[in-house]
């Protein structure tokens, strides 16, 4: 199964309307998705303090702030990373 890491605050509107929109496109490719609270590890904090929510494939951010559904859909379909827009 193919799984997407979302690193995120569990106070951040912004992080629970991306994991709203990511709804749509995991039911699509049965993919599943990690919900990472960057707040209980302070490296992650240090890496990703002011971009949560961040959207991360295989290594590869696919998106921070709001979801770019054709990025994720191209991740999730095994196309090569898109440079981010």
């Amino acid at each position: 199964m193919t799984s997407l890491t979302l690193y995120g605050r569990t106070w951040c509107h912004l992080c629970d309307d991306m994991r709203a929109a990511l709804e749509p496109l995991l039911a699509e490719f049965g993919a599943q998705v990690d919900v990472i609270d960057i707040d209980a590890d302070p490296s992650l904090e240090a890496r990703y303090n002011d971009w949560v929510p961040v959207l991360v494939h295989d290594g590869v951010e696919l998106c921070h702030y709001h979801l770019d559904a054709a990025r994720v859909r191209a991740a999730l379909s095994g196309q090569p990373a898109m440079p981010p827009r």
